[in-house]
């Protein structure tokens, strides 16, 4: 585990280096401005989805001469993962990580991401889509409830599950299995017969270990091996593509506002480049992860006709579902219709 650890530092500095000089050419100039630090509230450790905004502090810090300092605290020691929303609304930071699944009923319009067979499977078309869709007033109006401006998104990959004991290698051996699957994915896999439970990242492996799950779902490949599901499971499946959900920062929107001008318009002019190593970050663990999961663990892929069968069980009929709970709430419907348009604007200009 610790070489793993290592070769994966290794290339993950890599990659912040690489977009440190491609960013550091284009402007050398200083930004003149007060002393400042944020502290941002963030879970587990170090990892490739925190990569871009570990980017954004390093930069801030660069081209402000040290006077803008960003500082992201890992571990829940600002606040428990499930409860760094309540912190933004209170003030108690200027900034932290949340996922839509997390607290589902803080944020219901934010789950538009987690419903199954989101068209979010190719990288740029999913950079693309999140870009636009953070500044969607539905969804803006749902964190605003919450003292909070969406800033950036983690750009989470497809989720593929890990397991102990029996493997599904059939779709119908998921009945009864207690898997980690959180908003719509889960609703999913319940069409399958599954169990599913929402669990923070952080209290996956301990459930995974102890027999309190059978199977935990995490954006493949670099969620599973962030929270070491990898180093006890036995199987893993590499093409159920059942979809991802949406994790990213947010800001204090008070905060936002009193920052000097310039330092708003450093954070803004950060976000390109920001996305930019996430992505690159993701790529480098993939290249690590891959062979190193085929080696040690059973890969299970499903049939076409299989998948195709449980798209039709699980797609449209939990958008739907999901459009009924909600569209009394916000427009639901023209939520996810504006994703998908999004989407396929994405596609057709490739």
């Amino acid at each position: 585990m610790l070489i793993f650890r290592d070769i994966f530092l290794s290339t993950l500095a890599a990659v912040f280096f690489a977009g440190t000089l491609a960013v550091s050419t284009a402007s050398a100039a200083e930004i003149e401005g007060p002393r400042v630090q944020w502290h941002i509230s963030g879970w587990g450790n170090k990892r490739a989805m925190t990569a871009g905004l570990e980017y954004v502090a390093q930069e801030a810090a660069r081209r402000t001469g040290g006077n803008f300092k960003i500082k992201i605290h890992y571990g829940e020691v600002l606040s428990k993962a499930r409860e760094n929303l309540d912190g933004l609304r209170l003030g108690a930071f200027q900034g932290a990580y949340f996922c839509n699944f997390y607290s589902p009923g803080k944020i219901p319009a934010w789950l538009v991401f987690s419903l199954p067979f989101m068209p979010l499977y190719d990288p740029q078309i999913s950079l693309k889509v999140r870009r636009q869709m953070l500044r969607h007033p539905v969804l803006v109006a749902d964190l605003k409830r919450w003292n909070a401006t969406p800033y950036m998104s983690a750009l989470l990959p497809t989720y593929e599950f890990m397991g102990r004991g029996s493997a599904p290698m059939s779709l119908s051996n998921w009945k009864g299995k207690r898997v980690r699957g959180g908003g719509g994915l889960g609703d999913a896999m319940r069409k399958l017969g599954a169990v599913p439970t929402t669990l923070p990242g952080p209290e996956v492996f301990t459930a995974l270990e102890r027999g309190i799950l059978d199977a935990a779902s995490f954006p493949f490949t670099y969620g599973h091996s962030s929270y070491q599901t990898d180093t006890i499971s036995e199987w893993y499946t590499s093409n159920l593509g059942l979809g991802t959900n949406e994790c990213g920062v947010a800001f204090n929107s008070r905060a936002l506002a009193a920052l000097p001008a310039a330092y708003r318009k450093l954070l803004e002019d950060l976000v390109t480049p920001a996305y930019r190593v996430q992505l690159e970050a993701y790529e480098t663990i993939d290249r690590v992860n891959r062979p190193r999961f085929k080696a040690k663990m059973r890969e299970i892929t499903y049939s076409e006709s299989q998948l195709k069968a449980f798209r039709q069980l699980a797609g449209r009929p939990i958008w739907q579902q999901w459009i009924n709970d909600n569209q009394g709430s916000f427009d639901a419907r023209g939520l996810l219709e504006d994703l998908m348009r999004i989407a396929r604007e994405a596609e057709s200009g490739r």
